[in-house]
This record gives structure tokens, sequence and C-alpha cells, in this order.
């Protein structure tokens, strides 16, 4: 199972900002706690859809054989 970590504060204009420190650059915002916690989600999602992406690119960029097969190891620092 992978857990993430959420942290959350409130702006100085009363907005919720979130971040998620195992995956660098991971930030939202929301007017409510609910805009935020949605926000986030979406973040997370398009993070770890862009790391897959681009692990993805490299490995057709490297490779041309006609049967390929790989694992796409995800580091413990993104998880634990």
């Amino acid at each position: 199972t992978m857990k993430l970590t959420i942290l959350c504060e409130k702006d100085e204009e009363g907005h919720f900002v979130m971040e998620c420190p195992e995956l660098p650059g991971c930030l939202s915002e929301g007017d409510t706690l609910e805009e935020a916690l949605e926000s986030i989600n979406e973040a997370i999602a398009g993070c770890i859809t862009s790391r897959i992406k681009k692990a993805t690119r490299k490995i057709l960029n490297n490779t041309t054989p006609d049967n390929l097969s790989f694992s796409l190891e995800i580091p413990e620092s993104i998880y634990a």
C-alpha cells in the first residue's frame, strides 16, 4: 500500500494550502478544505502520471526490441 503525507495550512488570505512532501513540487490550494483536498488528489495523480510517462518515454527512446518486459519501481522515499 502506498501512503502519502499531506500537509495543510491556511495562508494569510484564508486559503487552504496543501503539499505532498513525498512528491516534490506537488502543491495545491483551495478556498475551502473540500476544494483543497480535491485539488491535492488531482495534483498527486498528475505527479505520479507524469513520472510514469517520463519513465516510459525513457525506456522507449533507449530500446527497440521485438519483446519488452520491464518493471517500474517507485522509490520507497515516495511512498514510505
